[in-house]
């Protein structure tokens, strides 16, 4: 069904369609319209037999979710910045639990100084804690990630945690296909976990390991990480499949073939790079985008594979580390060998990312840089 809504409330529909049963729900901008919508859904008894509880934090959002997906249900949460760094003892503790929880995390950067607006520094400070993380480029393939992230959830026994720019996707208004219920329970079966809590076979989870075990613990949730990679691919092709839109897997190509210079980037911004690369091509230029949809498991064979012809790869990545520079572009250098890459910092704490900016940028062809930081105003920066 064809819908013109809100990208908050389309996900929202996407989480309702799959029944969970079990959504822990706080408030924090720009993810609120999503739980505030699956509130209205379980008040109206559209969606049925889920319990919608409010928390105190997003601690306790968390903390709530991984309690119920222990005894068995298929549970569900949302947050944004802070919210992510204050409920974080909780989001290692989900992965280390293999509990299968989705949680939306609506992108936004981290203070201080105190910011609302979107970048992804909040989604790579949970880059190393075991959860699969998406990235969605429209809310299309939102709605549409969610759906398959249960189905990855559950099948791996993994966390998963789909990344939507904030405001740029969760408050714009664009029209999505929305499944019938009918169609999503075909591709989404009833969650009948393997191992859950039952007092009647009592059983521990989450408890302590001696030095003995530790590692072997960390490197079975590594190995199973990598293994997911089949699993990913084969789901993506499932929903391709049984909806006829290509959603989800690990990358998208565009204007790939005969590339010199392949650009590559996650979320949204890949909207504007594909119309900077229609204009620069239209002039002679030979420019592909790669758009990453998996970060994590980082699918490096497979990004190995599409950039082997590219002479020069340009990441555009909207978060850093503070220290040393992207975090996109040096996991890129350590999967592909012998390539220049070049790392372009842009729309941090929300700045815009124009088209003139990207153009100038893909069009420089000494880079003295290996590091760029996009659109910096350096009149405020002589002055500090």
């Amino acid at each position: 069904m064809l819908c013109q809504l809100e990208g908050s409330q389309a996900i929202a529909r996407a989480i309702a369609l799959c029944r969970p049963k079990v959504v822990c729900a706080y408030p924090i901008t720009p993810q609120t319209h999503i739980v505030e919508g699956l509130g209205e859904l379980v008040r109206s008894g559209e969606l049925s037999e889920c319990e919608f509880i409010n928390v105190e934090s997003e601690m306790a959002a968390l903390s709530v979710a991984i309690g119920s997906e222990a005894a068995g249900v298929r549970s569900y949460t949302a947050t944004s910045s802070q919210g992510l760094l204050y409920m974080m003892e909780a989001v290692y503790n989900a992965s280390g639990m293999e509990l299968p929880i989705v949680m939306t995390l609506g992108n936004r950067t981290i203070g201080a100084p105190i910011n609302i607006w979107n970048d992804h520094s909040d989604a790579m400070s949970a880059r190393d804690a075991g959860w699969m993380m998406f990235f969605a480029e429209t809310n299309q393939e939102a709605l549409d990630l969610h759906i398959q992230a249960f189905k990855i959830a559950e099948k791996t026994k993994n966390p998963v945690m789909i990344c939507v720019d904030g405001f740029i996707l969760t408050h714009a208004y664009e029209r999505v296909d929305i499944p019938s219920q009918e169609e999503v329970d075909k591709f989404l079966p009833f969650y009948s976990p393997e191992v859950c809590l039952d007092i009647e076979e009592p059983l521990a989870m989450g408890a302590m390991v001696s030095p003995d075990y530790f590692m072997e613990v960390r490197y079975i949730a590594h190995i199973k990480q990598m293994k997911a990679i089949e699993t990913i691919g084969s789901i993506s092709e499932e929903f391709f499949q049984k909806f006829k839109r290509k959603s989800g897997g690990f990358l998208r190509e565009y204007e790939i073939d005969g590339a010199e210079t392949v650009i590559v980037s996650m979320g949204s911004v890949a909207g504007t790079i594909k119309e900077v690369i229609d204009e620069l091509n239209a002039n002679g230029e030979k420019i592909g985008l790669l758009s990453l949809i998996c970060y994590r498991p980082f699918p490096a064979d497979i990004l190995n594979k599409a950039l082997k012809n590219a002479k020069k790869i340009i990441v555009v990545e909207k978060a850093f580390a503070i220290g040393i520079g992207g975090f996109l572009s040096r996991e890129i250098e350590l999967a592909i060998k012998d390539k220049e890459i070049v790392s372009v910092i842009a729309g941090i704490g929300g700045r815009n990312i124009t088209r003139s900016m990207l153009k100038e940028c893909f069009l420089q062809k000494n880079n003295n840089q290996s590091t760029k930081f996009l659109g910096l105003n350096e009149g405020i920066i002589e002055a500090q």
